[in-house]
């Protein structure tokens, strides 16, 4: 199997200055496809748009206590567009997610004038569990806030506010993003769009900064917002969209998503206070999130995107196919490479990782741009990990 690179920042550019081959997989021909209907890969639950429920879209999940997956995604109401009515609902696995509950249960109702969305779902080291999701008011006022569980997601607190009023901004959280440190620090990764005020436009470029708390979650600290290295030309491309993954010496590497054809990275030594550049890297991707998480069993990380090496040129800018691969170097080499969704005319986005005990859970939307918007259409997909490792 031949491995694709994601570089740090130095062997970056060594690989630019050709000191160092690039050895990428194609998105296409040459990516090991892997048939979800084969059977080692399930759709184990799907939510399509029904009749006034014309979107369900992102979520994460949480293992209970009792060994139920919770996963919770947003339930829209009053549309299909990001700022249409939606709350939070859930659905329960009893059986390592095989399958699932049929009806949703109301998590959390909406508290915002718009809607709440993006879902992450944390257990904290205390053992209680951690809710964020983003509540929007405006163009001009999309905030994250974070609820909390003493008693398995039975009962949430008030909303506790991360950003200070004198700092409301439209600051975008993607669901599955809050991480929890060693150290017991908790970052949220925000990208912060600045809307003019008085416009109703909204600004593609965003800055990406974290909130940090080290007393779970009671008082929050801003951090700088990370500089984004100069590119060739006049034209810049813009961030969005940014997450986290602790690296095994302590490292915080983020990575935003860009149209400047791969995901951006940078790195932090002081637990997502202040980073390195944004630089491109070699995760090529379009206009879309990628997500990475460490699996518990082996320590490799695991990284799921919408790999676009060699695409066909009909699939640029789209969301397809759904990709995954193994780093067995803290993100320095990535293989395994396989495509797990490859419709052409699939929109696979905004995917929540949760490990169980021989597989992974993929939450992501899956709608069809032939049928719908793409987000409206959500789906879990149950991985087992001989697969990803081609066992």
């Amino acid at each position: 199997m031949n491995q694709s690179r994601l570089y740090s920042p130095a062997v970056f550019v060594a690989v630019i200055a050709g000191v160092l081959p690039i050895n990428m997989m194609r998105a296409g021909d040459d990516a090991k496809s892997t048939a979800v209907e084969s059977g080692t890969i399930q759709r184990v639950l799907r939510l399509p748009a029904r009749e006034n429920n014309p979107r369900n879209s992102e979520g994460d999940f949480i293992t209970l206590k009792d060994g139920r997956i919770l996963f919770v995604y947003t339930h829209f109401t009053g549309g299909a567009a990001d700022h249409s009515s939606a709350y939070l609902a859930g659905r329960y696995s009893s059986d390592g997610g095989r399958t699932w509950t049929q009806e949703d249960e109301t998590i959390i109702e909406n508290d915002g004038k718009q809607n709440i969305m993006s879902v992450s779902l944390l257990r904290l080291q205390d053992g209680r569990i951690a809710l964020f999701y983003a509540r929007k008011n405006s163009l001009h006022d999309l905030l994250p806030v974070m609820r909390i569980s003493a008693d398995e997601g039975v009962h949430w607190s008030e909303p506790l506010e991360i950003i200070p009023q004198n700092e409301v901004g439209y600051y975008v959280l993607n669901n599955d993003r809050v991480v929890q440190l060693k150290s017991g620090r908790i970052v949220v990764p925000l990208a912060l769009h600045q809307n003019l005020p008085g416009s109703d436009r909204f600004n593609p470029n965003a800055k990406f900064l974290c909130y940090y708390s080290d007393d779970q979650g009671k008082t929050w600290q801003r951090g700088t917002e990370v500089v984004v290295e100069t590119q060739p030309g006049g034209k810049q491309p813009y961030m969005q969209e940014p997450g986290l993954v602790e690296l095994k010496d302590g490292t915080l590497m983020g990575f935003c998503r860009t149209n400047g054809g791969s995901q951006y990275v940078a790195f932090s030594q002081d637990g997502g206070q202040t980073f390195s550049e944004l630089k491109p890297s070699q995760i090529i991707s379009p206009v879309s999130p990628a997500s990475i998480e460490r699996i518990p069993s082996t320590g490799d990380l695991l990284l799921v995107w919408n790999n676009h090496q060699g695409i066909d040129a009909k699939l640029r800018g789209k969301r397809t196919p759904l990709t995954l691969a193994i780093s067995k170097d803290e993100g320095k080499t990535w293989q395994q490479i396989q495509n797990i969704e490859t419709n052409p005319n699939g929109w696979y986005c905004y995917t929540a990782i949760e490990f169980t005990k021989d597989g992974v859970l993929l939450g992501h939307c899956a709608g069809d741009r032939t049928k719908n918007n793409g987000l409206a259409e959500s789906q879990i997909t149950l991985v087992p990990l001989s697969v990803i490792y081609g066992k």
